[in-house]
């Protein structure tokens, strides 16, 4: 067993009248918290290595947005072409517009 010294040293601080220790001055980095009035110009302002993301991420949304587009304005044709023929074979498109004409004259 390794021998244990029989000496303790300690420095003993009084608490009530005792001087608060020296503070040694901090740089920027070496400061316990962040910055918080650094995060603002953080956030508006992006990290030069992340750009490729950032172009291939807005290339995707603008590709989704397209699509996205595109398929409700295929939908909106198919629907009007649906409801045209549904009231061709009903007959309900002329005898609105007859009705709604005969209205409006009187």
């Amino acid at each position: 067993m390794a021998a244990v010294p029989e000496t303790i040293e300690a420095e003993i601080i009084e608490i009530d009248g005792a001087p608060p220790p020296e503070r040694l001055p901090q740089s920027g980095a070496e400061r316990a918290g962040p910055d918080w009035s650094a995060w603002k110009t953080r956030v508006l302002t992006l990290d030069r290595r992340w750009w490729p993301l950032w172009v291939l991420l807005g290339i995707l949304l603008l590709g989704v947005f397209l699509v996205l587009g595109v398929v409700a304005g295929l939908a909106l044709i198919a629907f009007r072409l649906v409801r045209g023929i549904v009231r061709f074979l009903t007959g309900g498109d002329s005898a609105g517009r007859r009705g709604a004409i005969q209205r409006f004259q009187s």
